[in-house]
């Protein structure tokens, strides 16, 4: 089985941890968040990274998600899967919740499928038009300003 590497500035890792953990709480094993502190050197994020993806099953492949392309953590997240661990490590910038949902949804696949997979419920996340209104209850007309009724209460 595959795992999850977050590494994303302070605190958005972490909370995407445990927004995915209410939908998948059997994942808690299979992913690992590390927030990037502002005033922390890249070498002390790196080591940090290192030591988050060491605590991930050998035996696997890891995905490791990022927040920003080109920022402090992607940095760090490149210079993770350019090391030995390369081989058994894909890296993916532009992380949202849909993305890592659907990451830890077919973390049962082989490592390159489970990349295309994120990926795709990433930018499905916030491409799908929704259309989001504002409805009174039940479908009913929104009642006149004036409208002694709403103020029934206080005779």
């Amino acid at each position: 089985m595959n795992t999850v590497l977050l590494i994303a500035h302070a605190p958005l890792a972490h909370a995407l941890r445990e927004a995915a953990l209410h939908v998948f709480p059997d994942a808690a094993a299979d992913m690992v968040a590390l927030d990037v502190q502002a005033q922390d050197a890249p070498e002390t994020s790196l080591a940090a990274a290192r030591a988050a993806l060491a605590r991930l099953p050998h035996d696997a492949g890891a995905l490791i998600l990022v927040d920003i392309c080109g920022a402090t953590p992607c940095n760090v997240a490149a210079r993770l899967h350019d090391g030995a661990a390369g081989a058994r490590t894909r890296l993916l910038a532009g992380v949202n919740l849909p993305m890592l949902l659907r990451a830890l949804t077919y973390r049962h696949e082989p490592l390159d499928s489970m990349l295309q997979k994120a990926q795709a419920g990433g930018t499905q996340g916030i491409t799908t038009p929704v259309t989001c209104t504002t409805h009174p209850p039940q479908h009913q007309p929104p009642r006149a300003s004036h409208d002694q009724e709403r103020d029934h209460h206080q005779q």
